[in-house]
Protein backbone atom coordinates (compact mmCIF):
# COMPACT_ATOMS: atom_id res chain seq x y z
CA UNK A 1 0.00 0.00 0.00
CA UNK A 2 1.32 3.44 -1.14
CA UNK A 3 1.96 5.68 2.20
CA UNK A 4 0.27 9.19 1.45
CA UNK A 5 2.29 12.03 0.85
CA UNK A 6 3.59 14.23 3.43
CA UNK A 7 2.24 17.16 1.92
CA UNK A 8 -1.22 15.85 1.41
CA UNK A 9 -4.04 17.51 3.86
CA UNK A 10 -4.62 15.99 7.18
CA UNK A 11 -7.75 14.54 7.34
CA UNK A 12 -9.87 16.81 9.50
CA UNK A 13 -13.78 15.79 9.25
CA UNK A 14 -12.98 13.41 12.03
CA UNK A 15 -11.79 15.56 14.69
CA UNK A 16 -14.28 16.43 17.51
CA UNK A 17 -12.06 19.79 18.46
CA UNK A 18 -13.00 20.75 13.76
CA UNK A 19 -16.54 19.65 14.20
CA UNK A 20 -17.17 21.44 17.08
CA UNK A 21 -15.33 24.94 15.52
CA UNK A 22 -17.37 24.30 12.61
CA UNK A 23 -20.91 23.68 14.83
CA UNK A 24 -20.78 26.90 16.42
CA UNK A 25 -19.83 29.05 13.33
CA UNK A 26 -23.08 27.67 11.44
CA UNK A 27 -24.71 28.24 14.56
CA UNK A 28 -23.73 31.63 14.97
CA UNK A 29 -24.32 32.31 11.62
CA UNK A 30 -27.83 31.05 11.79
CA UNK A 31 -28.58 33.01 15.59
CA UNK A 32 -27.56 36.01 12.94
CA UNK A 33 -29.42 35.26 9.86
CA UNK A 34 -32.64 34.97 12.55
CA UNK A 35 -32.10 38.11 14.02
CA UNK A 36 -31.39 39.87 10.95
CA UNK A 37 -35.25 38.53 9.80
CA UNK A 38 -36.95 38.94 13.18
CA UNK A 39 -35.76 42.34 13.75
CA UNK A 40 -37.93 44.23 10.50
CA UNK A 41 -41.08 42.24 11.47
CA UNK A 42 -41.53 43.27 15.34
CA UNK A 43 -40.59 46.83 13.70
CA UNK A 44 -43.63 46.44 11.62
CA UNK A 45 -46.21 44.45 13.03
CA UNK A 46 -44.63 43.68 17.20
CA UNK A 47 -44.65 40.92 19.38
CA UNK A 48 -48.00 39.44 18.60
CA UNK A 49 -48.34 40.24 14.93
CA UNK A 50 -45.12 38.31 14.15
CA UNK A 51 -45.43 34.33 13.74
CA UNK A 52 -42.38 32.40 14.62
CA UNK A 53 -42.95 30.67 10.76
CA UNK A 54 -42.78 33.91 9.08
CA UNK A 55 -39.43 34.42 10.77
CA UNK A 56 -37.92 30.91 10.09
CA UNK A 57 -39.44 31.29 6.13
CA UNK A 58 -38.04 34.38 6.06
CA UNK A 59 -34.23 32.97 6.18
CA UNK A 60 -35.41 29.62 5.06
CA UNK A 61 -35.19 27.93 8.58
CA UNK A 62 -37.34 25.40 10.38
CA UNK A 63 -39.27 27.39 13.40
CA UNK A 64 -37.62 24.59 15.76
CA UNK A 65 -34.42 26.45 15.00
CA UNK A 66 -35.64 29.95 16.52
CA UNK A 67 -37.20 27.79 19.68
CA UNK A 68 -33.27 25.82 19.75
CA UNK A 69 -31.09 29.17 19.64
CA UNK A 70 -33.63 31.44 21.72
CA UNK A 71 -36.36 28.96 23.00
CA UNK A 72 -39.36 31.65 22.96
CA UNK A 73 -40.45 34.40 20.58
CA UNK A 74 -40.53 36.69 23.47
CA UNK A 75 -36.65 36.29 24.24
CA UNK A 76 -35.90 36.55 20.11
CA UNK A 77 -37.76 39.93 20.31
CA UNK A 78 -35.99 41.07 23.45
CA UNK A 79 -32.40 40.61 21.45
CA UNK A 80 -33.81 41.95 18.75
CA UNK A 81 -34.40 45.10 20.50
CA UNK A 82 -31.43 45.24 22.68
CA UNK A 83 -29.53 44.51 19.27
CA UNK A 84 -30.83 46.73 17.60
CA UNK A 85 -29.98 49.73 20.68
CA UNK A 86 -26.83 49.16 20.25
CA UNK A 87 -26.59 49.46 16.62
CA UNK A 88 -27.92 52.75 16.96
CA UNK A 89 -25.61 53.73 19.72
CA UNK A 90 -22.75 53.19 17.55
CA UNK A 91 -24.57 54.76 14.34
CA UNK A 92 -24.87 58.21 16.55
CA UNK A 93 -21.21 57.80 17.51
CA UNK A 94 -19.84 57.70 14.21
CA UNK A 95 -22.78 60.44 13.45
CA UNK A 96 -21.01 62.90 15.62
CA UNK A 97 -17.35 62.37 14.95
CA UNK A 98 -17.92 64.91 11.62
CA UNK A 99 -18.79 67.46 14.11
CA UNK A 100 -16.32 70.40 15.41
CA UNK A 101 -17.98 72.44 17.61
CA UNK A 102 -19.98 72.02 20.47
CA UNK A 103 -23.43 72.49 18.65
CA UNK A 104 -22.31 70.45 15.96
CA UNK A 105 -21.74 67.49 18.31
CA UNK A 106 -25.07 67.50 20.38
CA UNK A 107 -27.43 68.16 17.33
CA UNK A 108 -25.15 64.98 15.62
CA UNK A 109 -25.97 62.66 18.53
CA UNK A 110 -30.03 64.05 18.98
CA UNK A 111 -30.95 64.37 15.01
CA UNK A 112 -29.73 59.85 14.53
CA UNK A 113 -31.17 58.93 17.76
CA UNK A 114 -34.82 60.84 16.64
CA UNK A 115 -34.37 59.77 13.38
CA UNK A 116 -34.73 55.70 14.31
CA UNK A 117 -37.53 53.49 15.63
CA UNK A 118 -34.73 51.78 17.64
CA UNK A 119 -35.47 53.48 20.97
CA UNK A 120 -39.44 52.83 20.70
CA UNK A 121 -38.29 49.48 20.04
CA UNK A 122 -36.43 48.92 22.90
CA UNK A 123 -38.88 50.39 25.05
CA UNK A 124 -41.39 48.04 24.21
CA UNK A 125 -38.83 45.44 25.12
CA UNK A 126 -38.23 46.84 28.45
CA UNK A 127 -42.27 46.74 29.20
CA UNK A 128 -42.07 42.75 27.94
CA UNK A 129 -39.37 42.45 31.13
CA UNK A 130 -42.02 43.74 33.48
CA UNK A 131 -44.03 40.35 33.08
CA UNK A 132 -40.75 38.05 32.12
CA UNK A 133 -38.02 38.63 34.64
CA UNK A 134 -36.34 35.97 33.19
CA UNK A 135 -35.26 38.27 30.19
CA UNK A 136 -34.26 41.68 32.30
CA UNK A 137 -30.62 39.92 32.68
CA UNK A 138 -30.40 40.32 28.59
CA UNK A 139 -31.52 44.06 29.21
CA UNK A 140 -29.61 45.40 32.17
CA UNK A 141 -26.10 44.01 30.06
CA UNK A 142 -27.41 46.12 27.13
CA UNK A 143 -28.45 49.34 29.15
CA UNK A 144 -24.98 48.77 31.13
CA UNK A 145 -23.18 48.60 27.50
CA UNK A 146 -24.19 51.96 26.36
CA UNK A 147 -23.46 53.42 29.36
CA UNK A 148 -20.47 52.84 29.37
CA UNK A 149 -19.64 53.11 25.38
CA UNK A 150 -21.26 56.14 26.04
CA UNK A 151 -19.25 57.59 28.21
CA UNK A 152 -16.08 56.47 26.46
CA UNK A 153 -16.97 58.15 23.44
CA UNK A 154 -17.76 61.42 25.06
CA UNK A 155 -14.99 61.16 26.91
CA UNK A 156 -12.92 60.62 23.93
CA UNK A 157 -14.31 63.63 22.01
CA UNK A 158 -13.96 66.01 25.21
CA UNK A 159 -10.47 64.84 25.21
CA UNK A 160 -9.96 65.55 21.58
CA UNK A 161 -11.84 69.13 21.21
CA UNK A 162 -10.66 70.55 24.36
CA UNK A 163 -13.83 70.94 25.91
CA UNK A 164 -15.06 71.90 29.08
CA UNK A 165 -17.19 68.76 30.21
CA UNK A 166 -19.66 70.04 32.75
CA UNK A 167 -20.76 66.93 33.63
CA UNK A 168 -18.58 63.24 34.05
CA UNK A 169 -18.74 61.20 30.90
CA UNK A 170 -20.93 58.72 32.80
CA UNK A 171 -23.88 60.74 33.52
CA UNK A 172 -23.57 62.86 30.66
CA UNK A 173 -24.12 59.49 28.44
CA UNK A 174 -26.83 58.37 31.39
CA UNK A 175 -28.60 61.56 30.74
CA UNK A 176 -28.62 61.63 26.97
CA UNK A 177 -29.82 58.24 26.97
CA UNK A 178 -32.22 58.73 29.59
CA UNK A 179 -33.64 62.20 27.91
CA UNK A 180 -33.66 59.81 24.20
CA UNK A 181 -36.14 57.69 26.04
CA UNK A 182 -38.24 59.37 27.42
CA UNK A 183 -38.97 62.35 24.64
CA UNK A 184 -39.40 59.74 22.03
CA UNK A 185 -41.63 57.81 23.64
CA UNK A 186 -43.64 60.85 24.46
CA UNK A 187 -43.53 62.13 20.74
CA UNK A 188 -44.51 58.72 19.55
CA UNK A 189 -47.40 58.70 21.50
CA UNK A 190 -48.43 62.58 20.48
CA UNK A 191 -47.13 61.28 16.90
CA UNK A 192 -44.45 64.21 16.37
CA UNK A 193 -42.06 64.15 13.70
CA UNK A 194 -38.75 62.79 14.07
CA UNK A 195 -37.71 66.90 13.26
CA UNK A 196 -39.88 67.94 16.71
CA UNK A 197 -38.29 65.02 18.47
CA UNK A 198 -35.13 66.79 18.10
CA UNK A 199 -35.60 70.21 18.31
CA UNK A 200 -37.42 69.13 22.11
CA UNK A 201 -33.96 66.74 23.16
CA UNK A 202 -32.01 69.50 22.36
CA UNK A 203 -33.91 71.62 24.47
CA UNK A 204 -33.99 69.37 26.99
CA UNK A 205 -30.44 68.38 27.55
CA UNK A 206 -29.07 72.34 26.97
CA UNK A 207 -25.58 72.75 27.40
CA UNK A 208 -23.27 69.83 27.28
CA UNK A 209 -20.01 71.68 27.70
CA UNK A 210 -17.58 74.49 27.09
CA UNK A 211 -15.01 74.88 24.42
CA UNK A 212 -11.73 75.87 26.38
CA UNK A 213 -11.97 79.46 24.92
CA UNK A 214 -15.16 79.96 25.98
CA UNK A 215 -13.86 78.75 29.39
CA UNK A 216 -11.17 81.20 29.36
CA UNK A 217 -13.37 84.25 28.40
CA UNK A 218 -15.44 83.35 31.53
CA UNK A 219 -12.76 83.37 34.05
CA UNK A 220 -11.29 86.58 32.39
CA UNK A 221 -14.89 88.49 32.71
CA UNK A 222 -15.22 87.11 36.31
CA UNK A 223 -11.64 88.53 36.92
CA UNK A 224 -12.22 91.67 35.74
CA UNK A 225 -15.74 92.01 37.58
CA UNK A 226 -14.20 91.21 40.45
CA UNK A 227 -11.27 93.39 39.98
CA UNK A 228 -13.96 96.58 39.04
CA UNK A 229 -16.04 96.08 42.11
CA UNK A 230 -12.87 96.20 44.28
CA UNK A 231 -11.92 99.45 43.05
CA UNK A 232 -14.99 100.90 43.05
CA UNK A 233 -15.48 99.72 46.90
CA UNK A 234 -12.05 101.16 47.71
Amino acid sequence: MAEKSAHEPLEVAGDPKHAARATRSAGRKMRSLLLDAASPLFRERGLSGTAITDIAAAVDAFPSQITYYFRTKESLFVECACRDLLYLARATEQAALKARTLGDYTHALAETVTASDSVAFFAEALTLTRRRQDLAPLVERTIERLHSEGARAYASQVARHGWRSLRAPDESSRRFWAVAIGIILEGYAMGRSPDALCAEMLRVLGEQAKSTGEAARLRLVDERDASSNSNEEG
